[in-house]
């Protein structure tokens, strides 16, 4: 089993934009899926933002970003980004979601989720937004 943090940053429409230039900045390959890609849509307004995108190169540099949806409240200054945590093995994944829950304010209950086998958010003790989740390859 391996895992991996990377750093997940929040924006309110301009994740696209974000990610394009840290592409123009540090290279590799650029994943963008929208909300309309991933039928995630719960406002039409927003449905080509970006749900999930990440930002890769070969030499181990990865960020990862998304659009906060209108309808959850976002400030850049209070929850500007989370760290995700991603691995292959759902049991060890649930094993890391049960110790950081420990005093933590659940955001999204760890369970199925349409882009993952495996998906939960938790606000830790210390104020640290973690995101875990079984990574899949993007499908496109």
């Amino acid at each position: 089993m391996s895992i991996t943090t990377t750093t997940h940053l929040n924006f309110r429409g301009d994740a696209r934009a974000a990610l394009e230039f840290y592409r123009s900045v540090f290279g590799g390959d650029l994943v963008a899926v929208t909300y309309a890609d991933a039928s995630a849509v719960t406002d039409p307004a927003e449905a080509d933002q970006v749900m999930w995108g990440q930002v890769a190169t070969g030499n181990g540099f990865a960020v990862m970003a998304y659009d906060v949806p209108a309808a959850r409240g976002w400030d850049a200054g209070q929850d500007p980004f989370f760290v995700s945590v991603r691995g292959d093995d759902a049991g060890e994944v649930q094993g890391y979601w049960n110790a950081l829950a420990d005093g933590a304010t659940v955001r999204a209950p760890i369970g199925p989720a349409p882009f993952s086998p495996l998906y939960g958010m938790l606000t830790d003790r210390f104020g640290v937004t973690w995101v875990l989740d079984v990574a899949v390859p993007y499908q496109g």
